[in-house]
């Protein structure tokens, strides 16, 4: 059916503004705005710690992608997106991930998606994130991203662009392909990469004008910052993290 979103419904009631902002701001380039933090860790790493002794390993990635499935999970609004200038409320929670399936400059980069309930605990969700990993990391293995990828790069590039065009063209009026939206990592609640083993601060990463991601989560490395405690400037141990939201 026209304007029918397999991954969204459709909100009928919002505040008159939220309805005119999309006719004004009509890209997520935009709209986006940027957010940085400097967050201090040493509760986390009391915390990882405190689990190592218990023989459980946890990362600093595990906690963040566990915190994001929560917070989503708990502020609904943060899982809605805007298409052709109208909101929605996104399905399902899931959170994409770029990962290197070696750590070389030569190594292959997949994408993937992870599906989440949005009840899963840290445990459960640090079980998930290094399966779907490992699964991944294999150099034979191939994710529905990967198909559909390496299916349309072997299209030439002039009927390439005019493919693409029709699928966003598709995507804005809500008639894209079911098996596309499964398969495309941009249709998701939230982007996270994590570019700290570059030892380098976190960036700021663009959103993407096709899809439906409007959060997207840098983590850099770790570091010490200057951060005020009762108004006293005091040196932590943080880990950079930049936000980048429509």
């Amino acid at each position: 059916m026209f304007g029918y979103r397999s991954d969204g419904r459709k909100l009928k009631s919002i505040p008159p503004i939220f309805k005119i902002i999309p006719q004004v701001m009509r890209t997520r380039a935009d709209s986006q705005v940027y957010y940085s933090y400097d967050m201090p860790i040493s509760g986390m790493d009391e915390y990882i710690a405190k689990k190592a002794e218990e023989g459980i390993k946890i990362s600093y990635m595990n906690i963040i992608y566990a915190a994001m499935v929560r917070l989503i999970a708990q502020r609904p609004q943060l899982n809605r997106f805007i298409m052709n200038c109208q909101t929605y409320a996104r399905k399902d929670i899931e959170i994409s991930l770029a990962i290197k399936k070696s750590l070389s400059d030569d190594g292959e980069e997949t994408t993937l998606k992870i599906p989440f309930k949005g009840t899963e605990n840290i445990f459960e969700v640090k079980e998930i994130l290094d399966k779907t990993i490992e699964e991944n990391k294999d150099t034979n293995a191939e994710n529905d991203t990967d198909i559909l990828a390496t299916a349309l790069s072997l299209i030439p590039n002039f009927l390439l662009k005019i493919i693409v065009s029709f699928i966003m063209f598709l995507d804005n009026h809500g008639m894209l392909p079911k098996f596309i939206i499964k398969a495309s990592p941009f249709h998701t609640s939230a982007f996270l990469t994590n570019v700290g083993s570059l030892g380098i601060d976190a960036i700021y990463h663009h959103l993407y004008n096709f899809g439906t991601t409007g959060v997207f989560l840098a983590m850099g490395k770790k570091k010490k910052s200057l951060i005020s405690v009762d108004e006293t400037l005091v040196e932590q141990k943080t880990l950079s993290l930049r936000w980048v939201l429509d």
